[in-house]
């Protein structure tokens, strides 16, 4: 594998583009090749089979979406609590909606799976490091809710994003009270 982590991300973010316009049968490594405008093979010299192409994908995916270390500083500097709590996951809800092509690109890899088996192994790797990860920063910032609460808020999260991404129910409600309505509803006092 190429080594210029540069050229790697530019060609996971043409990934991303293409998946997030294309869907997952236009994600080829020709595809990405002309997306990112360069010479064609050159993805294929970076991920050399579909797989290590979403592998590479969904790390890239994780790197956009992750919140900056100046938000997570402010934040760590409050009191734990459910407002705190709900902070963050306001936060999480906005990184996603206002990165719409990551988002995109990351619920079609996530179907992409769900209909290729060989697939699934990287995306419940992913998932499950990405939970882990969910449980024990909320465990070491003093924050209210468990495992259990942090699963809930990813599959009411995955639902509210793919709603405001795609075709609204309820489109006056803004996204940030519908964000404290779970928050109330899923967190014990």
């Amino acid at each position: 594998m190429a080594k210029n982590e540069t050229r790697r991300a530019l060609l996971a973010d043409a990934g991303i583009a293409v998946l997030a316009r294309e869907g997952s049968r236009g994600l080829t490594h020709r595809a990405i090749d002309v997306e990112a405008d360069v010479p064609v093979g050159t993805t294929s010299n970076y991920f050399r089979s579909r797989e290590a192409l979403v592998t590479g994908l969904f790390e890239r995916i994780g790197i956009r979406l992750a919140p900056t270390a100046e938000d997570l500083e402010i934040r760590a500097a409050e009191h734990p609590s459910r407002e705190l709590f709900a902070d963050y996951i306001r936060d999480i809800v906005r990184r996603l909606t206002t990165n719409r092509e990551v988002t995109l690109a990351l619920f079609e890899l996530r179907l992409d799976a769900a209909r290729r088996p060989e697939l699934a192994a990287s995306l419940a790797e992913w998932q499950r490091a990405g939970f882990a990860g969910d449980i024990a920063f909320n465990e070491a910032a003093g924050l209210p809710g468990g495992r259990h609460e942090v699963a809930l808020f990813h599959y009411a999260i995955d639902g509210l994003v793919f709603d405001r991404l795609t075709s609204p129910i309820d489109p006056g409600t803004p996204t940030d009270e519908v964000v404290d309505a779970l928050v109330a509803g899923l967190l014990p006092d």
